[in-house]
């Protein structure tokens, strides 16, 4: 995938967690790392994690989704 797609990717990923109803979710990062997209932060369940990794692979394209988010 071209970088500036990549990035294009990223930015799309990063809005959609920015803009989500769960708040904890507005909190956590997306890095890039070549193909793969990898999401960083904490949240309060095993849900959250799963509902921002599930987010994110919407918008992916292709890309490889990396969930390191810590569950506290």
């Amino acid at each position: 995938m071209p970088v500036l797609a990549a990035k294009d990717v990223l930015a799309k990923a990063q809005l959609a967690l920015s803009e989500s109803t769960v708040y904890a979710l507005r909190e956590l990062v997306i890095r890039s790392e070549g193909d793969t997209l990898v999401l960083v932060g904490q949240v309060s369940s095993f849900y959250h994690k799963q509902l921002a990794q599930e987010l994110v692979r919407q918008h992916a394209e292709g890309l490889e989704v990396v969930n390191t988010i810590h569950v506290l």
